[in-house]
């Protein structure tokens, strides 16, 4: 097993998750303060679901023998318009799952961090599922009443 290897991915998704969760933790307050507040605590709590990940990613981390590094993190984008957000955050699901599976290949000989990341794959078709399942919604529904159901 290649231990290197596995801390990089993990230090990836470190530093690249916890810049995302910040980001939906924005977004759920921007949705919250637009009164639309189911759609707010989504996101708020998506925040709190991927720290999660982060802390579980920086366990194994250091069980390897690594050094977590805090690095810096892109600029993000603010989208004030909630359907708007959602296609935005269905094409990051649909990218990032194709990137998870590809690292996933790169450590599989790494059992323990192998299955970590295939429970953060699980959880992260999940989010690409809800998208889906909005952007239908507002489709079947329309958008003034798909934005109703979301206060």
């Amino acid at each position: 097993m290649d231990k290197q290897k596995s801390i990089n991915a993990l230090q990836f998704f470190v530093t690249h998750l916890s810049n995302q969760a910040f980001g939906h933790k924005l977004q759920g307050k921007l949705f919250s303060s637009q009164g639309f507040e189911k759609l707010g605590t989504k996101y708020t709590g998506h925040h709190e679901e991927e720290m999660g990940w982060v802390d579980k990613f920086i366990d194994r981390i250091l069980d390897l023998g690594g050094e977590v590094k805090h690095e810096m993190r892109p600029e993000g984008k603010i989208i004030a318009e909630p359907c708007e957000y959602v296609k935005a955050e269905l094409q990051v699901s649909i990218q990032g799952i194709d990137f998870l599976r590809k690292c996933m290949n790169d450590i599989c000989d790494d059992i323990t961090t192998f299955d970590i990341m295939k429970e953060y794959l699980k959880d992260e078709e999940e989010d690409m599922y809800w998208s889906e399942q909005q952007l239908d919604l507002i489709e079947r529904i329309g958008y003034q009443n798909w934005l109703i159901k979301q206060m």
